[in-house]
């Protein structure tokens, strides 16, 4: 997550409530790491929102091109509107992100969906931030996760995902299973600054192995050696309920974890363990691919 050509904080923001939660979280990430902040609003090309207006006794002699005129209007007149409406939004987001310390600030609008906008986006990214619902999201938990499946799996860059408010993160959980992932959020951890200084709790749970006592000492010397305070955790049982315990526990303010590592098929059959635990934990996660 930290290397020359991988530079900038991506903030994915709409204009929804959540966006100065988002913008506060990337600002935060961007200070410790010493990076640019860009925020990106994307723009859906095919808004599901009608006009308005009543063209069902239109079509008639020579009113089709009228017609057709007509609508383009309307298209361009949509456009025009959102572009302003977007880059006044941004450029309140800007001005947060400025009053609260960070150096370099850009702004950009794209049309287009968020995952695939991201996909050709990503070359330079470090870090990208994002809400766990956005504009069109109501208050229940239904349709959490789905977005963020789908953006997490068009990508390999560690995402953070939020929550409702901003916290400045003081204590780090990262959910370890001793798997290759997990291994690599050990060393991702260890070399960031994005969270020196701040304890770190290892957490393994699920069904350990015999040797997860093993990979539990590696992980705590790969921390240790880079100057972290490490507590570690070896509790069976049910992943999801456990990792909600220790959050509560333990003023847990951050959760690192691998996710979505089956096929979206085994998704849609057995559901996706990635999605329960964003629903229990309720706290900004890191997100590893």
């Amino acid at each position: 997550m930290d290397t020359k050509n991988d530079n900038k904080v991506l903030a994915c923001v709409d204009q929804s409530p959540y966006a100065d939660v988002i913008g506060d979280y990337a600002a935060w990430a961007a200070q410790r790491m010493g990076a640019p902040l860009e925020l990106l609003h994307v723009i859906d090309r095919h808004p599901e929102v009608g006009s308005g207006h009543d063209h069902s006794g239109a079509i008639g002699i020579n009113a089709q091109e009228k017609l057709l005129a007509e609508l383009a209007a309307d298209d361009q007149a949509k456009a025009r509107s959102a572009r302003e409406a977007g880059r006044v939004f941004l450029n309140r987001l800007r001005l947060r992100a400025i009053d609260a310390g960070v150096g370099v600030v850009d702004m950009r609008q794209r049309y287009g969906t968020l995952d695939e906008t991201l996909a050709e986006q990503e070359a330079g990214v470090r870090l990208i931030v994002m809400g766990r619902r956005g504009a069109s999201a109501d208050a229940s938990q239904r349709d959490l996760g789905r977005n963020v499946e789908r953006t997490v799996r068009a990508l390999h860059k560690p995402i953070l995902t939020v929550t409702e408010a901003f916290t400045p993160p003081r204590r780090v959980l990262i959910a370890f299973d001793g798997g290759a992932m997990a291994r690599k959020g050990v060393d991702m951890v260890a070399g960031s600054p994005l969270f020196s200084g701040l304890p770190i709790h290892l957490l393994m749970t699920g069904q350990p192995g015999a040797d997860g006592p093993r990979q539990m000492e590696w992980a705590r010397t790969q921390l240790q050696a880079a100057g972290f305070e490490v507590h570690t955790m070896i509790e069976p049982g049910d992943t999801e309920s456990t990792i909600a315990r220790a959050i509560d526990s333990h003023g847990i303010d951050l959760l690192v974890m691998g996710a979505y590592s089956h096929s979206p098929l085994r998704s849609w059959l057995r559901g996706s363990k990635t999605t329960d635990l964003l629903r229990a934990a309720r706290i900004p996660t890191l997100l590893l691919r």
